[in-house]
């Protein structure tokens, strides 16, 4: 009977536990309308926020502004090369640590979307895939290749595995309520023929084996493998229908912005047309809702992708690279959402009709049992449209959206913006002047010597070589010239057929001149005329420099890098032309730079290397500096200035804080002083800071600094320039402006400053923009600017009642519309 008992009291016990656990767990599930979280359907808003991109003590106040601005998600892919940058050799520390990063996300009672992929994208170093693959045999990605098929499901395994130890899934209580395998590979599926949908097919069964009790995402993939769910990625995605009628309209990548490419100008994308691209998509139907990026962040170390993606990786976010908010574009984001999940039961279970009201302009009306929502949608992008709906007039800007959850009053329009503007500045505090040290990379064994750590017959890709353990490879050779070679003449150069995205080239320790590419064509022809060439042996030293490696297309793992030759000695006789090609010889190669094999970028000092600090050189290729500095004060984000620097990389106490290249100018053409919003968005459109660097500031997170006692900056020099000019600051909001429409409040704020002064206020119809703003034809007939100053100055935040109330009669106005510009200063 005891037995009995026991046994009795021990099932009871597992019954109790089973229930405890089931009750604790989230299903997730979907119907052919939204995303279902425990039986009820959602209308989920998410936002991109990449852990390796940001600091690990930055993840809980960036989630939460994330949290704060109206999102139910965090999305994030998972970086294969960083976490395995060897086989099998496993690195989940510091920024890297994502089951930290998940967690983090839990704390704030969000959701999470794990993008494992493991293909990325993302401009990220190789679209996130090791190199040690790329040089395993017999390999080919992204394919039916049984080597590779092999390595994507053990990484895939791994981290799934991680995150169950954890219980990390919604199916376990857990925030992760999606998670994707792949990526954008309908964009490049049809280069690989059968075995393409072979692969993918591979790619659904192997996901679907993990058993993770929420359901996958395809990104990119029309007739996804079921129970994939396919997704859209774009600008728009509005018109987007899913090709499978059971599964709900999603879009897991809404550009906020672009990347920037060294050398390029400085993409952005106003917040009026990214609120548009949402309502349009949530009025025909959408339901689920990702912005990449909603923090960007920044591409430290030698992670950027390319070529040529720069450091800063801001992608004019609502979160800015430093941790700022972008605003009007978190604000205005953020009274949408509001308005949204206000609608939530209408969008998810109310039955749909349309209304095409002419000129481009449809009204959506979404209906239950308790009442109705409508959008009002005017995509005509010049004209304005006063629409009789219902009969009741609305002024619908063109290229918006007139959201109205009772169908009656307008609450949100995606053109009228009601959020402040804030302008970053740098503090305007002295600059502390740094004393530098410096030291010359220890090239001369490369460039007088061509002496190697490997020797191969003939030329070599750069990363079959590297395995991308650095951006620099030196390829060398010999080559005898007596007095009686055809070659010979008063007119010889040294011709390069080069896919290095950098060149440099030594001829007998003598330098010959550098190419780098400007047109993104990075397949080109280096020629320069030699005049130290001796009858004898010759010393050909060619320096091939990785700036990213490609991150995207069919078959990209095999774009060549380096140096591909042919290489040859080219000698000009009158019309006679000579060439010696060297590309069969035998070559050595040096991987990478003796002062990072000798890390002088670490602060712990090495006894055998000096620095000097007399004869302190300007302009000088390959030189390393150092330089000690203190902390700035505060808590606002730290930034150094790299005007006046060539190309190269920074250390901050060890810590690489990116590449730089100051000195690669954008085009001057391109740019406007004015962006208008309406029409479709491109990455070109409103692009700014034409014939300019286009990355002159570089984000030092603080948790690099030591908050008492001293900081090492460490640069290496590839290109020569001027570190004197460098100095620290913190960014700070320098001015805020607003242009806010009647009948609307509007929250003012310097971001934790004090608002120091009314630069100007006028209501009414007031004309052009911050910085430039002028009373128009008619006002209040109060001060605005007593008004607001009586309101705001001295506070950290106000909040200003936009009518006639607060600023006087407008008679003069009509009936118009009124607004309030108003411009502050911190």
């Amino acid at each position: 009977m005891k037995m009995k008992h026991f046994t009795r009291l021990l099932s009871l016990f597992f019954i109790l536990i089973t229930s405890f656990s089931l009750a604790n767990s989230t299903i997730v599930s979907h119907d052919e309308r939204a995303i279902t979280i425990n039986g009820k359907r959602r209308i989920l808003l998410s936002g991109s926020i990449h852990y390796p991109r940001s600091t690990a003590d930055m993840w809980p106040d960036l989630i939460n502004k994330a949290k704060d601005g109206g999102l139910d998600a965090i999305e994030t892919y998972v970086f294969w090369n960083a976490h395995e940058p060897k086989r099998r050799e496993y690195d989940f520390s510091g920024n890297l640590d994502v089951v930290r990063f998940i967690k983090t996300i839990q704390d704030a009672g969000l959701y999470s979307v794990l993008r494992i992929g493991p293909y990325v994208c993302a401009e990220w170093n190789y679209g996130g895939f090791p190199v040690w693959l790329h040089n395993m045999p017999n390999m080919k990605f992204r394919t039916v290749n049984p080597s590779f098929m092999n390595e994507m499901q053990n990484f895939t395994t791994k981290i799934v595995e991680m995150m169950k130890e954890e219980k990390l899934f919604a199916s376990q209580g857990g925030p992760i309520i999606l998670a994707q395998i792949e990526n954008e590979y309908g964009n490049v599926i049809s280069s690989y023929g059968a075995e393409g949908k072979a692969y993918i097919d591979w790619c659904a069964n192997m996901a679907n084996s993990l058993d993770i009790g929420v359901p996958w995402l395809m990104c990119q993939q029309p007739n996804a493998p079921q129970p994939m769910l396919e997704t859209c990625n774009g600008f728009y995605c509005d018109q987007y229908e899913p090709t499978n009628p059971s599964t709900p309209k999603m879009w897991t990548e809404n550009w906020t912005g672009w990347f920037k490419n060294w050398g390029g100008k400085h993409p952005y994308r106003t917040a009026e047309d990214l609120a548009f691209s949402v309502a349009r998509f949530f009025q025909t139907g959408g339901t689920f809702q990702n912005y990449y990026m909603y923090h960007g962040g920044t591409n430290f170390g030698r992670v950027a992708g390319g070529p040529y993606i720069t450091t800063s990786y801001d992608y004019h976010a609502p979160i800015d690279e430093f941790g700022n908010l972008n605003q009007p574009k978190w604000g205005h984001l953020k009274q949408l959402h509001t308005v949204l999940k206000s609608m939530e039961k209408s969008l998810t279970y109310g039955n749909i009709s349309r209304i095409d009201l002419g000129n481009s302009i449809k009204a959506t009306i979404y209906t239950t049992n308790e009442g109705s929502s409508c959008f009002i949608g005017n995509v005509n992008a010049t004209a304005n449209a006063l629409v009789n709906f219902k009969g009741k007039d609305y002024h619908v800007p063109a290229w918006s959206v007139s959201v109205l959850p009772d169908c009656d009053k307008e609450a949100y329009n995606t053109a009228k913006v009601n959020t402040q503007t804030s302008i970053m500045t740098e503090d305007s505090s002295k600059p502390e002047k740094l004393e530098w040290t410096w030291r010359p990379e220890s090239a001369q064994k490369m460039i007088l010597k061509g002496s190697g750590d490997l020797i191969a017959k003939g030329l070599v890709d750069q990363k079959d070589v590297t395995n991308d353990a650095s951006d620099y490879l030196w390829y060398m050779t010999r080559v005898h010239l007596d007095k009686k070679d055809p070659l010979w003449s008063r007119n010889m150069t040294l011709r390069v057929h080069s896919n290095a995205h950098v060149l440099h080239a030594y001829v007998n320790g003598k330098y010959v001149g550098n190419q780098f590419v400007k047109d993104g064509k990075f397949d080109y022809r280096f020629e320069k005329k030699v005049n130290h060439l001796v009858h004898g042996t010759n010393h050909i030293s060619l320096l091939s420099v990785s700036v990213g490696l490609q991150n995207y297309g069919a078959f990209f793992e095999s774009s060549p890098t380096g140096i591909n030759g042919p290489v040859s000695l080219v000698g000009y006789k009158g019309e006679e032309t000579i060439e010696k090609d060297l590309s069969q010889h035998q070559w050595d190669y040096k991987i990478g730079l003796n002062g990072y094999n000798n890390k002088l970028f670490s602060t712990k000092s090495v006894g055998h290397i000096k620095w000097a600090n007399e004869k302190f050189p300007t302009g000088r290729m390959l030189t390393w500096y150092k330089a000690k500095f203190k902390a700035p004060l505060g808590k606002e984000p730290v930034i150094v200035d790299f005007n006046g620097l060539g190309k190269g990389e920074a250390w901050i106490n060890g810590q690489s804080i990116g590449r730089y290249w100051p000195s690669f100018n954008s085009s001057d053409d391109g740019c406007k002083d004015e962006c208008d919003y309406r029409g479709e968005y491109g990455s070109d459109k409103c692009a700014f800071m034409c014939g300019e660097p286009t990355q002159r500031w570089y984000h030092v997170p603080r948790s690099f600094l030591n908050a008492s006692g001293h900081n090492t900056i460490t640069l290496f020099e590839e290109m020569g320039g001027n570190p004197s000019m460098v100095n620290f600051k913190t960014v700070v909001v320098g001015t805020v402006c607003a242009r806010a429409h009647e009948h609307n409040k509007v929250e003012l704020s310097c971001h934790n400053r004090p608002i120091s002064a009314v630069k100007f206020a006028s209501f009414g119809n007031p004309v052009g923009h911050c910085g430039t703003f002028a009373v128009g034809t008619c006002q209040g007939d109060k001060d605005a600017v007593k008004t607001v100053a009586k309101e705001c100055v001295g506070k950290l935040n106000c909040t200003i009642n936009v009518s006639s109330d607060t600023f006087g009669s407008t008679l003069d106005c009509g009936d118009s519309p009124k607004k309030l510009a108003v411009e502050l200063e911190c």
